[in-house]
């Protein structure tokens, strides 16, 4: 090598690597997650009808009769979860080998589920509940997180959202973790997983739907769109696979959602209305994977991030207890009922992340990870 080409090699740049993740922790997205659950808990406490009715007394559209409305699209905030959950999945994938991916996973979900169906089911059993508690049996089988395709009563409501969560990781889990994640492998997953979700949706074999989650797998496939984005902001494919999810997930989000049509709805939910939340979902995860809220760089938010999934578990069931408690029992106003429940659900959540998830999640992740 020649003295001028040494000195070229020392003076030359290197070029960037586009393609390496970020390292700044993503606070913002801890912030999202709460925001969702939120969503989703102003939805149960009074966008709908059901067993909160019978927490309040009378229907939530007399308790917050100019809210309500609104409140009835706090449920997208599960399509703003799943957004989410694609955009994690791929990044705490990416690098990493098939047994440590599951021990993470599980660790991550089990602990927190398990007391949550101990709790809600040792509540309901109690005599003064008026909401009726599932059969010992059937409280048994939720352990197993199987209990929706088994056909059996659910403790926790919010729990088909987790087996939607359960089937995309067995799917990432077997198309890109075991065969070792890659720019390319991620793209091609995501094309594949659009295409067949189609295929099934025009089959309408139960099976495929199953396995393949039409209505939900464009939310998913988002979310890992966008964090091929975070690593490459001007990757071409990347966009187009959030633009095509973008447009096929709304189309399910109004198929499934807008009722106005139906008279007996318990709210009206408007086309523009849920276009626009779900169009918030992808934006607020765009901004977090471009860097445009690296700003958020606030502690408090990993603790709300840590405490959004015991919250998540527990709000709705727990929740009408105490509303029925605050407002039927005490005769507190409705305003007031809804900022403590939400309040008392969050200390809970707290509660369950320091006693629980903190010892129990890095145990069961490590046993499982040593485990043959």
């Amino acid at each position: 090598m020649t003295t001028t080409t040494v000195r070229q090699v020392i003076e030359t740049p290197r070029r960037p690597d586009r393609t390496a993740p970020r390292e700044t922790r993503l606070r913002a997205l801890d912030g999202l997650r709460l925001v969702a659950a939120l969503m989703v808990a102003a939805y149960h406490y009074g966008g709908r009808g059901g067993e909160v009715t019978t927490a309040w007394g009378s229907s939530p559209k007399d308790q917050f009769p100019t809210l309500s409305g609104y409140f009835a699209y706090g449920c997208l905030g599960v399509q703003v979860f799943f957004v989410i959950s694609g955009f994690v999945i791929c990044m705490s994938g990416w690098g990493r080998p098939l047994k440590s991916f599951f021990a993470s996973r599980a660790s991550r979900l089990l602990p927190a589920y398990w007391v949550a169906v101990v709790l809600v089911t040792a509540v309901f059993a109690l005599p003064m509940v008026a909401f009726k508690a599932v059969a010992p049996s059937d409280a048994l089988v939720n352990m197993t997180m199987l209990q929706q395709p088994l056909g059996v009563d659910r403790v926790l409501g919010v729990c088909w959202t987790l087996w939607a969560e359960v089937r995309f990781y067995a799917l990432f889990a077997l198309c890109v973790v075991l065969p070792g994640a890659s720019r390319r492998r991620v793209i091609m997953f995501c094309a594949g997983w659009t295409l067949a979700a189609a295929i099934a949706q025009a089959s309408r074999e139960p099976l495929l739907d199953i396995v393949l989650m039409p209505e939900y797998a464009s939310f998913f496939i988002g979310g890992v769109g966008l964090y091929l984005v975070h690593r490459d902001r001007r990757d071409v494919y990347a966009w187009g696979i959030v633009a095509v999810s973008f447009l096929i997930g709304q189309h399910y989000a109004v198929r499934s959602l807008w009722n106005a049509a139906d008279p007996n709805a318990f709210a009206h939910r408007t086309t523009l209305g849920i276009v626009l939340v779900v169009a918030f979902g992808f934006l607020a995860v765009t901004a977090i994977a471009l860097g445009w809220l690296n700003w958020a760089n606030w502690r408090w938010l990993t603790v709300a991030g840590a405490l959004t999934y015991p919250f998540y578990l527990v709000h709705e069931h727990l929740g009408w207890v105490v509303i029925h408690g605050l407002h039927i029992g005490l005769g507190l106003p409705s305003a007031e009922t809804f900022a403590l429940t939400v309040t008392s659900m969050l200390l809970l959540a707290w509660l369950m992340n320091r006693y629980v998830e903190k010892p129990l999640t890095p145990k069961l992740r490590s046993a499982l990870a040593k485990a043959r």
